[in-house]
């Protein structure tokens, strides 16, 4: 990397980070106001509300880090351009291929920090900042967790009652033979986690049926395992667009093997990941900006113009996402249509600046 290219990046990631931080503060605010109805209820006050809307921000800032790259690069190329440093770039010979990997350096560093933010962040702040909601609302209350229906191959279970983050009150298990007709069916009182893909099973009864009889068995404790353990569960209650790209890669895979539907899985993977490549594309977007009569414009009429925009792109998104989900359309090839229309655009862009 040139002195050069780091003076490029660091504009660029300046003005990028500057567009983040304005969107994170306003997207907090938000969440805040929308908070204010649950405040008042069991122990939640004004602080827990607080700190909630700060636990989501790294959500938040995953859905509105493209369009925050697109106006943040729209406003750093903006900068270089008006002071002719890049008519100066351009006239010792830096051609437009040079510059757009000047620009992609800055894109990679961005996509590293949203991947980051992504797989280890967001998911878990998530489900941390609704757990400590419910705690607050709720801390009056006795009640547990339903749990939920698992299917694992030829097993299904039916996990209840759940007390605590790795303890359930009882289980239920359903074995099938290859013709699905029902092999064995068992209880447990308690059930708890020991891992990923095992459980520990206290007071636990089986019965198994044969072509003329039944065997019955008790044990005290028996082992249970299971590529659905108790990490499974949580998404029964998070929403798969919070989830991060290992997890719903997982889930996608389990729930293919079970012959499941996977579909809203596979729309929230494949939505990140054309959101993640849009990151780039928005800054080689903003680089064309930078010649011809476009680079004399404000920077308040670019800024404009890259809010409008963003609220697009965000908003095809979202309308993409709906739209897949209710007209069981392709989640491969739609996911990838605002990302795709930008590239088409910027690529349109390209090939006009002299």
């Amino acid at each position: 990397m040139t002195l050069l290219d780091r003076y490029i990046a660091s504009t660029l990631l300046s003005a990028v980070a500057l567009v983040m931080v304005a969107l994170q503060m306003l997207g907090m605010l938000f969440v805040f106001i929308g908070e204010q109805g649950n405040v008042g209820v069991g122990h939640y006050g004004m602080l827990d509300a607080l700190q909630y809307s700060a636990m989501t921000l790294p959500q938040f800032a995953l859905e509105t880090f493209p369009a925050g790259a697109l106006i943040g690069a729209l406003l750093g190329i903006g900068v270089l351009a008006r002071s002719h440093e890049l008519t100066v770039m351009r006239a010792s010979g830096m051609s437009k291929l040079r510059l757009s990997v000047a620009v992609l350096i800055s894109a990679a560093l961005l996509v590293a920090i949203d991947l980051l933010i992504g797989e280890f962040l967001a998911q878990p702040l998530g489900q941390l900042a609704d757990e400590q909601k419910a705690i607050a609302k709720y801390s009056n209350m006795s009640f547990a967790g339903a749990g939920a229906w698992i299917r694992d191959g030829d097993t299904i279970m039916n996990v209840q009652d759940r007390s605590g983050t790795a303890e359930f009150g009882g289980m239920l298990i359903f074995e099938l033979t290859p013709g699905n007709r029902l092999a064995a069916i068992a209880s447990a009182e308690h059930a708890t986690a020991a891992g990923p893909q095992s459980w520990e099973l206290r007071n636990y009864a089986e019965s198994r049926f044969a072509d003329d009889s039944v065997t019955s068995m008790k044990v005290a404790q028996q082992s249970l395992h299971t590529a659905a353990g108790a990490d499974f569960l949580r998404l029964v209650n998070t929403d798969s667009s919070e989830l991060s790209l290992r997890t719903l890669f997982n889930a996608i895979r389990y729930l293919r093997a079970n012959h499941l539907e996977s579909e809203q899985y596979e729309i929230a993977f494949w939505s990140r990941v054309a959101r993640t490549v849009g990151i780039p594309v928005a800054l080689l977007f903003a680089l064309p900006f930078g010649f011809g009569s476009l680079r004399t414009a404000s920077l308040s009429a670019r800024s404009t113009f890259g809010v409008a925009l963003g609220i697009v792109y965000v908003f095809l998104q979202r309308l993409i996402e709906s739209g897949t989900q209710v007209f069981n359309l392709d989640p491969l090839l739609l996911a990838w249509v605002p990302t795709g229309l930008l590239a088409l655009v910027t690529a349109i862009m390209f090939w006009r600046v002299r």
